[in-house]
């Protein structure tokens, strides 16, 4: 099956492919064997991507993976029977690094998306593909909701996509619907925003354009008195800078940090 790459959907292939490349030579930060398999597998040119993203682009996307990797050991910890919703889960392999033998995991996507998923990576018992829009709120009976056992939605790379106003309903929704939920997230400011959006025009997809920041978090706690923010750090937090990086890549990292260009959130809708 074809992908369309003038689409969001098309930019699955791009955290993908850093995943796999970025991972093989930082170990020590993330090791996807799953992303590394499908790309050995996989007749798509990345040249351009490749060109585009460059080191720095493949570190970004492994530490975003190490970080939400990290975040999901944690929440299983104390809820090993939890459900994690991966929501625009594209070819996530997350599963694949951190299943302990007991979670309910779940591939929220746009039905064009899953069917490429499928060809690349099969759905199992206990992590399974929902082919539907993150605003079709029909998703919520098709994932195990059990207070108790607990509830983790995840979003990497995606919220950028939407408007404001979207979210602020959907999130607003989830808070009632899921009590004591909790939502791992990463952003951008308003600044880094328009960066990324000439980046990804620079690969020739013109259908992606990213309109979604986080200035202050403190924005959300404006959405619903059941939304509460327990963390935003900063996007590097705790990752050493390696000596081995170009010098590009090691001065870009120290910058974004800086300038809190990106950053990841964290949230909990309360259940009073």
């Amino acid at each position: 099956m074809s992908l369309n790459l003038q689409s969001v959907q098309g930019t699955m292939l791009i955290p993908l492919w850093g995943r796999a490349t970025a991972s093989e030579k930082n170990p020590d930060i993330l090791y996807d064997k799953e992303a590394i398999e499908i790309i050995a597998g996989c007749d798509f040119n990345f040249t351009e991507i490749a060109k585009t993203f460059g080191e720095y682009g493949g570190i970004s996307y492994i530490v975003r993976a190490r970080k939400v990797d990290d975040t999901i050991r944690a929440f299983i910890e104390k809820h090993p029977r939890a459900s994690i919703v991966n929501i625009g889960a594209g070819l996530d392999t997350t599963f694949s690094r951190v299943d302990n033998g007991t979670i309910n995991w779940y591939n929220l996507d746009l039905p064009d998306a899953i069917a490429f998923r499928k060809t690349l990576i099969a759905d199992s018992p206990r992590n399974i593909s929902i082919a539907k829009s993150f605003f079709d709120v029909s998703w919520f009976d098709d994932v195990i909701f059990n207070e108790d056992d607990g509830i983790l939605f995840v979003a990497a790379g995606v919220f950028y996509y939407f408007q404001e106003n979207q979210l602020k309903r959907i999130f607003q929704e989830m808070s009632l619907r899921f009590p004591g939920g909790e939502l791992y997230f990463d952003a951008e400011s308003k600044f880094a925003l328009k960066i990324s959006n000439r980046t990804v025009e620079k690969t020739g997809n013109k259908g992606a354009k990213m309109y979604f920041y986080v200035n202050n978090p403190k924005v959300f706690e404006d959405w619903s008195s059941k939304i509460k923010v327990l963390s935003c750090e900063s996007y590097f937090k705790g990752i050493p800078v390696s000596k081995k990086w170009e010098s590009g890549t090691r001065v870009m990292v120290r910058v974004v940090d800086l300038l809190k260009m990106m950053k990841f959130v964290y949230l909990r809708f309360e259940r009073k």
